[in-house]
């Protein structure tokens, strides 16, 4: 299962990009997209809309089930990958590049030294 060592997760599994300036990249996993099976549509939130850490802020639905994606962090969405909405396949295909759902500005960046390591999600989600 691929887990990439560079990003920080969620138990939810939510996978956050750091870039280091206040910002961040948003999307779910491997791990989520192979449980949901394949995605048919995505609910992205508005660009402006603020959330706290851990409020549901979109919707991915497969042919399965709807899943709601958390805020992983506390902040503002500055951009959403609008391109899903029209295709959402990225997100299965290429979850961490192609795939990803929004970018947020971080109201409180301290909040990135509760998110879990590659490692540790992995054991969170029993994966190898």
């Amino acid at each position: 299962m691929n887990v990439p060592e560079n990003l920080k997760y969620t138990a939810t599994h939510e996978w956050i990009a750091d870039h280091g300036d206040g910002t961040v990249t948003v999307g779910i996993t491997a791990v989520a997209t192979e449980q949901l099976g394949e995605l048919v549509y995505v609910e992205l939130p508005r660009p402006g809309a603020k959330f706290k850490q851990g409020d549901a802020c979109a919707v991915v639905e497969s042919t399965k089930a709807a899943s709601d994606v958390y805020a992983s962090l506390s902040g503002e969405v500055i951009a959403t990958n609008a391109a899903l909405a029209d295709a959402p396949a990225p997100v299965n295909a290429a979850p961490y590049t192609d795939g990803w759902l929004f970018k947020l500005r971080l109201s409180d960046p301290q909040e990135l030294a509760a998110l879990l390591d590659a490692a540790a999600y992995r054991a969170a989600a029993g994966v190898a």
